[in-house]
């Protein structure tokens, strides 16, 4: 059966760790990288007789995601019991939400190969993170680290939308961004803080769907991609022996680049999932609702909206710059500085220069040499005519570097302050005419290529400083005047 034949189908479940200080129902520290076992509590490993108490802060969290997806906040939900044995699980149990989660229903939109889609979300709950294995370093045995346990997740489930691992990719990209945005989660993949599970399946199209195997801990995009791509292909190799799919968890190998069995997938009744009774049901007032729906940020995408709008920009322009909140307010304060007139150049300079000088030496744009109002003096001087973008790069260079607190200083200090004035420029321009017999008369002959050639020398003999399109507009005078 070809693979032209099957259709591929995605949902999505992601864990995003919530910017708590403390634990969702301890109050113990969620910093990451403490020694083993220094930041788990009576309550994280269950010792007889300590009770949970929920943190406030981790249900504004899931509050903020469901307004941020345009999701139902539940008024009334409730903390249920995650029954299997593991050993870093030290209740035996999972504090989860199951039949009545906080948040439900919600959609996100993506964007692949130009087209828009939209991937509608399941649920997103409430519930503790399990403690970790650790495997090196313990001569052959296993070491457990319960630090994570009782970490808060939200986790967010979609329903099974996606139809490619690009479609995949693209979505988990989209909620990365969104839980950085509304400040709920710091995105930090490396260290678990945005983790994927993707369920994978293929039919034919219109069928029922077929048999999902779950590929648990994807921690990278790259992973995530790779990962569903190969499985897919391996259920369709598997259908077209003749062999049937079975429910499964597996793990992705980066280095193989293939999927593994790790044990049969269990179903929602192999959990015996009941309500916690150490737990009152969560009751989310309106006037909280409210509260927190007025403490929003602006979201990107009426973000995205407002700056085509109010600036002019294409599409492409502010899908980019509303990427990532700290970009999006960085080109908000260049272009307030620099005005509104300037915002295609700011874009173009936010997206250009300054993010490949990010890119490069492996930095965040908060940690950024060049302030937003540094950048904007520099645009302003391309604009009114100071330098030309050319000399824009060596000043960019200056002030990145540290020479100089604005462009005028490192413009003035370095004489770069572009040549503007006719007359001084004519003589220029006359040199080089005489210096070039053959660029002049080739450019007289009918070739375009001739008059690159003169704009050339008289840039270089004015060491880049001359107005191009003055130089432009005097050889092209001089040119085609009398010969």
């Amino acid at each position: 059966m070809p693979l032209a034949d099957q259709e591929i189908v995605i949902g999505l479940e992601v864990h995003a760790q919530l910017n708590t200080v403390s634990k969702i129902f301890s109050g113990a520290s969620t910093a990451f990288g403490a020694a083993p076992n220094s930041q788990a509590c009576a309550v994280d490993i269950a010792l007889p007789g300590v009770l949970p108490v929920l943190n406030r802060e981790a249900v504004a969290c899931a509050i903020r995601f469901g307004l941020a997806v345009g999701a139902d906040i539940a008024p009334r939900s409730v903390f249920a019991r995650k029954n299997y044995f593991y050993p870093d699980l030290p209740k035996g149990y999972q504090i989860s939400q199951y039949e009545l989660p906080v948040v439900a229903g919600g959609a996100l939109t993506i964007t692949v190969d130009g087209h828009e889609k939209q991937v509608r979300l399941t649920r997103a709950h409430l519930e503790e993170d399990a403690g970790k294995s650790l495997h090196e370093d313990f001569h052959g045995m296993t070491g457990i680290d319960l630090n994570r346990a009782g970490t808060p997740l939200l986790e967010i489930v979609s329903e099974p939308d996606m139809r490619s691992a690009a479609e995949a990719a693209a979505y988990a990209k989209k909620l990365h961004e969104l839980v950085r945005w509304i400040g709920i989660c710091d995105g930090n993949m490396q260290e678990g803080s945005f983790r994927c599970d993707a369920n994978v399946s293929v039919r034919r199209p219109g069928a029922p769907l077929g048999t999902r195997r779950e590929i648990k801990n994807l921690n990278s995009f790259r992973f995530l991609e790779q990962a569903i791509h190969y499985e897919a292909q391996w259920q369709i190799a598997e259908i077209e022996e003749g062999r049937a799919i079975r429910q499964a968890t597996v793990l992705f190998d980066p280095d193989s680049g293939e999927t593994r069995a790790m044990r049969s997938k269990e179903d929602a009744h192999d959990y015996r999932y009941f309500p916690d009774p150490d737990l009152l049901p969560l009751e989310i007032s309106a006037a909280w609702k409210s509260e927190i729906e007025a403490s929003m940020p602006e979201l990107p995408a009426a973000m995205k909206t407002r700056f085509e709008r109010d600036y002019g920009l294409s599409a492409y322009d502010a899908a980019a710059l509303t990427a990532a909140r700290a970009t999006a307010a960085y080109f908000e304060q260049t272009v307030t500085a620099a005005g509104a007139g300037n915002a295609k150049l700011c874009a173009n300079w936010v997206m250009g220069e300054l993010a490949a000088r990010l890119n490069r030496e492996e930095r965040d744009i908060a940690a950024a040499p060049l302030g937003a109002a540094q950048l904007a003096g520099l645009v302003a001087r391309i604009a009114d005519g100071t330098i030309s973008g050319k000399i824009a790069k060596e000043v960019f260079d200056a002030l990145w570097s540290g020479e100089g607190a604005s462009a005028d200083a490192v413009i003035e200090a370095r004489g770069l302050k572009q040549i503007s004035d006719t007359g001084a420029l004519e003589k220029i321009i006359d040199d080089v005419l005489a210096a070039n017999p053959k660029s002049v008369e080739e450019f007289r002959a009918g070739k375009e290529k001739a008059f690159n050639a003169l704009v050339g020398q008289a840039m270089k003999a004015t060491k880049g400083k001359a107005n191009p399109q003055q130089v432009n507009e005097l050889l092209k005078q001089k040119l085609t005047g009398p010969a």
